[in-house]
C-alpha cells in the first residue's frame, strides 16, 4: 500500500495547523511502516488530499478517473472560515463551494474531532465521515531546559516570572480581542501572543485591536522549535479564547507540555475536554479573568495537568497512524 499525501502550496501553509498536519501525517504513516509519496505524479494506491484549491481538485479528478480511492481531509468547515482573513465575507461563497465540491466527491472524509464530524455530516452531501485527531508527538513537547532558557533570553523573561501565552493566527475568530481585553485586567503580567499574518490578509478590526492593545500585551510573531516549546513549558497558562475550531492543535501542544489550559466553552471540546478535570473552560471574559487570576495566584492543580496529559496520550502519532492505516485498508477492500 502506497499513499499520496497531498498538500497544495506547502510553503504558504507551513506555519498553519494544516501545515503541521503534513509533518504529523508523515510521521504517523512512518510509525506504521506505510509507504507514502508527496508527489501526485508518482504511482500510489490511495490519495489523501489535505487542501481544497484548484490543484487539489485536479488531483482528485485524476484519481477518480483512474479508480484510485480518494480521502479528503476535513481540516476546514464552513463555520471556521468565518471571521478569519480580511474580506472573508467576500471569499466565503467561493470557499464554501470548494468545500462542497471536494468533500462531496471524496470516498471518505477524515476530520479531527466528533464536533467537526457532526458539522460536515450536517451539510448533507458527504458520503462517509470519520474523526481521527491530527495527533501530537509527545517527545517533541517533553521538558527541555535548553528550550526554556532560549525562550527566557529571547523575550527577557526572568526565571520564575509568570506570564500568559496565546497562540494562533491573529484572526478575529481566534478571540484575539478578548485576549487583549483580559490582559488589561492584569497590567503587571505579560500576555504574549505567538503568531503572525501578512498585513494584506489581516482584517481592519484586528489591526485596530493590535494597535490599541495594552502595554503588557506582546505580539511575538511566528515562533517555532525551542522558543515555542520553552514558552509552553513555563507559561502560567495557554489562554486560547478561540470562537471556532475543528480541533485546535495548540490545545494538544499545551496539554503535552503540562501547560495549564484556559479555553472558551465551544462545541469542539466536547467530549474530550472537561472543565476542572483536564482544562478550564469559561464562557466569557469575566470567567477568563477569574480563572487566570486563580492560576497566577495559586498555580495549577497537578491532577488537572495529569488528566490533561492523558488526553494527548490517547492521540499520539502512533495511535493516529494505526487509525489512518485502518481507514486506508477499509477503502482498499
Amino acid at each position: 500500500m502506497k499513499v499520496l499525501l497531498y498538500f497544495e502550496g506547502q510553503e504558504a501553509i507551513k506555519t498553519s495547523g494544516i501545515g503541521r498536519a503534513l509533518s504529523h501525517q508523515i510521521r504517523a504513516l512512518e510509525s506504521q511502516g506505510i509507504e507514502y509519496t508527496l508527489n501526485p505524479k508518482d504511482d500510489f494506491d490511495i490519495a489523501h488530499i489535505n487542501t481544497l484549491w484548484a490543484k487539489s481538485g485536479a488531483v482528485l479528478r485524476k484519481c477518480k478517473k483512474k479508480g484510485i480511492p480518494v480521502i479528503v481531509h476535513g481540516h476546514s468547515t464552513f463555520e471556521d472560515f468565518r471571521k478569519s482573513f480580511k474580506a472573508w465575507q467576500l471569499v466565503a461563497p467561493f470557499y464554501n463551494s470548494r468545500i462542497r465540491r471536494m468533500y462531496s466527491r471524496a470516498d471518505l472524509v477524515i476530520t479531527p474531532t466528533p464536533y467537526s464530524k457532526g458539522l460536515i455530516e450536517g451539510y448533507g452531501f458527504v458520503k462517509k465521515v470519520i474523526d481521527i485527531s491530527n495527533g501530537i508527538d509527545l517527545q517533541e513537547y517533553a521538558e527541555n531546559l535548553d528550550a526554556q532558557k532560549a525562550f527566557r533570553e529571547k523575550f527577557g523573561i526572568k526565571e520564575g516570572e509568570k506570564f500568559v501565552m496565546g497562540v494562533g493566527f491573529p484572526f478575529e475568530r481566534k478571540g484575539i480581542q478578548d485576549f487583549f481585553e483580559v490582559a488589561r485586567s492584569f497590567p503587571d503580567v505579560k500576555f504574549i501572543w505567538f503568531g503572525a499574518l501578512q498585513k494584506i490578509l489581516t482584517n481592519h478590526k484586528v489591526k485596530v485591536w493590535v494597535k490599541n492593545r495594552p502595554a503588557n500585551a506582546i505580539m511575538a510573531g511566528y515562533c517555532k522549535g525551542d522558543l515555542i516549546h520553552g514558552a509552553y513549558q513555563q507559561a502560567t497558562c495557554l489562554f486560547f479564547p478561540s470562537l471556532e475550531e475543528t480541533e485546535g492543535i495548540v490545545v494538544l501542544e499545551a496539554l503535552a507540555s503540562h501547560c495549564p489550559l484556559v479555553v472558551r466553552n465551544i462545541g469542539v471540546y466536547e467530549p474530550w475536554l472537561k472543565d476542572g478535570v483536564n482544562a478550564h473552560i469559561e464562557k466569557d471574559n469575566e470567567g477568563f479573568v477569574k480563572t487566570i487570576d486563580s492560576l497566577l495566584k495559586n498555580g495549577e492543580n497537578k491532577a488537572i495537568l495529569d488528566e490533561g496529559y492523558k488526553v494527548v496520550e490517547a492521540r499520539t502519532l502512533e495511535i493516529v497512524g494505526g487509525k489512518l492505516k485502518e481507514a486506508y485498508e477499509s477503502l482498499l477492500k
